[in-house]
C-alpha cells in the first residue's frame, strides 16, 4: 500500500487535535500515514494545545515550536518538508478539518484517474467545502468547490473565489493552488518547497506558477474529500501576536512580484540568487503557466474566459486590464424603505451580465447622494443597473444607466 506524508502547520489552533484525530480514524489504511505538524503554540498560556498522545506514535514527527518563534505560514510549511523521507504522496493541510471516509483510497484514486503521459504529476487541490466545528457534520457543505480568479489586490497579489464545481465525472482542470489541501507525489516536497520567505499573501500563486513549471499538472478534485474551516474566528492568527508581520508582509510581497515579474518587476541577480531553492521550474516556463491561466503578470492583465471561469486552456483572446468604473444615482430613487439586498450589475450592449455585486441591508441603510467606485476588470460594459429585491416581494424597482450617460 502506498504511504502518504501527512502536512499539517498549526498555529494555536483548537481544532488541530479533532483534526488529527478525525485525519486518523477516516483512513483506510492509517498506519500508512506519516504525520509531520509544525506545532507552534504557546506553552504558558495554552495549556490545552499539546499533542502529548500523539508523541509515542512512530507515525508522528511533531515539530516543537513555541509560538514567539514562528516566522509565518510558509516557514512553517518549509519545516515540515525538510522531514519528507520518500512517501509515496504527500497531502498538505491546514490545521481545522474534517475528512469523508477512506480519504486515503480516494485520494490516490482519483490521482491514478488523471495521471497520464502528458500529466505525469498531477496534484489534486482546491478550496475545499466549508465545514463548522460548533455545528458539525451538519454544516458540511455537500459539493465539491473549484477556485476562479478574484483579483488582484492594490500590491499586485493575485486573489482567489471558491465556487461550486458541476457534477463531474473526473477532476477538472485547474489554473490555480490551494494551500490549504494539495495532495500530489510525495518528491512534490523536494522539488517544489514552500519559500520560508514568504509570509502569507503569494503563497498560492507563486506555489502555483512554480509546480507547473516543474512539470506538475493542477486539478480541482470531483468529489469531496475534505472540509474546511474558514472563519477564523476562534483561533489566534500569527498576526495577532507578531507587531512585525507587516514587514514580513511587505517583503514577501516584493519577493512574489519578483518572482513572477508583477508590474514589470526585474528578478536581479542577487533577488535570483535569494531565490535558489524556491525558483520557477524548466519544464514549462513562466509564459506557459500565464497562457494556461489567461493572465499577464507584467500588467495585472486578465482575459475574458479567465474572469468568466471558464475551463484554462491557451485561448487567443486579449487581455483586460483593471479600471475604475463609478456608478452616481440618489437613493430616493428607489421606491421601497427597506431592501435585503441591491444588486449593482455590469451589461454589455446586449444585455448580458458581466459583473454582479449584492449590497446588503448594513451597507445601503445610510446611502443618500450615492457615489460608488467600483473595480473592475474585464470586458469593457456599456450599461449598469440597480436591482433591488425584498422580502415581501422579491425583486423590486431598479435604476437603469449607460456608462456614458448620467
Amino acid at each position: 500500500m502506498k504511504s502518504i506524508f501527512i502536512q499539517i502547520a498549526s498555529y494555536r489552533d483548537p481544532q488541530l487535535v479533532p483534526t488529527i484525530k478525525d485525519l486518523i480514524s477516516n483512513a483506510k489504511h492509517p498506519e500508512n500515514l506519516k504525520i509531520c505538524i509544525a506545532h507552534q503554540h504557546d506553552i504558558k498560556k495554552d495549556g490545552w494545545d499539546n499533542l502529548n498522545e500523539f508523541k509515542n506514535d512512530d507515525r508522528f514527527i511533531i515539530i516543537d515550536i513555541p509560538h514567539y518563534e514562528s516566522q509565518g505560514t510558509c516557514w512553517a510549511r518549509n519545516q515540515i518538508q525538510q522531514h519528507y523521507n520518500g512517501e509515496d504522496f504527500t497531502l498538505q493541510l491546514d490545521s481545522h478539518h474534517r475528512f469523508v471516509k477512506d480519504w486515503d483510497i480516494k485520494c490516490i484514486n482519483m490521482f491514478y484517474q488523471v495521471q497520464t503521459p502528458a500529466d505525469p504529476k498531477p496534484i489534486l487541490t482546491s478550496y475545499i467545502p466549508s465545514y463548522n466545528p460548533n455545528n458539525d457534520p451538519e454544516e458540511r457543505e455537500q459539493i465539491p468547490w473549484g477556485m476562479r480568479f478574484d483579483k488582484f489586490t492594490d500590491e499586485g497579489v493575485m486573489f482567489f473565489l471558491p465556487y461550486h464545481l458541476n457534477r463531474e465525472e473526473e477532476p477538472i482542470r485547474a489554473r490555480f493552488y490551494s494551500a490549504h489541501f494539495a495532495f500530489t507525489v510525495g518528491e512534490f516536497c523536494k522539488e517544489v518547497p514552500h519559500d520560508p520567505y514568504l509570509y502569507f499573501h503569494g503563497e498560492e500563486i507563486t506555489i502555483a506558477a512554480r509546480a507547473y513549471t516543474h512539470g506538475y499538472s493542477l486539478f480541482h478534485p470531483h468529489r469531496v474529500l475534505a472540509w474546511h474551516e474558514y472563519t477564523r474566528n476562534y483561533r489566534e492568527k500569527h498576526w495577532d501576536g507578531h507587531p512585525d508581520w507587516t514587514t514580513l508582509n511587505q517583503n514577501s510581497i516584493k519577493r512574489v512580484k519578483a518572482l513572477l515579474g508583477i508590474d514589470n518587476t526585474k528578478c536581479t541577480p542577487c533577488v535570483e540568487n535569494q531565490l535558489k531553492g524556491y525558483g520557477l521550474g524548466n519544464k514549462r516556463t513562466l509564459q506557459d503557466y500565464e497562457n494556461y491561466i489567461g493572465v499577464r503578470f507584467i500588467n495585472r492583465s486578465v482575459q475574458q474566459s479567465t474572469v468568466d471561469n471558464e475551463l484554462p486552456m491557451i485561448r487567443f483572446e486579449p487581455f483586460h486590464i483593471s479600471t475604475v468604473l463609478n456608478v452616481k444615482f440618489k437613493r430616493s430613487e428607489f421606491k421601497h424603505k427597506e431592501y435585503q439586498f441591491i444588486a449593482l450589475i455590469f451589461q454589455d450592449a446586449y444585455g448580458k451580465e458581466l459583473y454582479r455585486y449584492d449590497y446588503q441591508e448594513d451597507q445601503i441603510k445610510d446611502w443618500d447622494d450615492v457615489s460608488l467606485d467600483i473595480k473592475y476588470i474585464g470586458q469593457s460594459p456599456s450599461k449598469w443597473l440597480m436591482w433591488g429585491y425584498t422580502k415581501e416581494n422579491g425583486w423590486a424597482d431598479s435604476i437603469h444607466r449607460s456608462f456614458n450617460k448620467h
